[in-house]
């Protein structure tokens, strides 16, 4: 495990996980905290946004790993 982490890339991997998992636990606190202050509308649009960040992320990160690898 800590050889993946000392990558740079194996680093971004863990940073994106660790990321969807703070969002994942906001949702649950927001859930518990105010459950009907936030509508369906907003809530589906700020999963959907999210998602796309870590979409972007993710790939960002997958094309920085080729990369590497051509350059090799």
């Amino acid at each position: 495990m800590r050889r993946f982490l000392e990558s740079d890339t194996g680093f971004y991997y863990a940073v994106g996980l660790f990321t969807v998992l703070v969002f994942l636990g906001g949702l649950v606190v927001l859930a518990i905290v105010s459950p009907g202050d936030i509508g369906a509308i907003e809530l589906g649009g700020l999963v959907v946004g999210f998602f796309l960040f870590i979409l972007i992320f993710f790939v960002s990160v997958t094309v920085h790993r080729l990369e590497d690898r051509d350059e090799r």
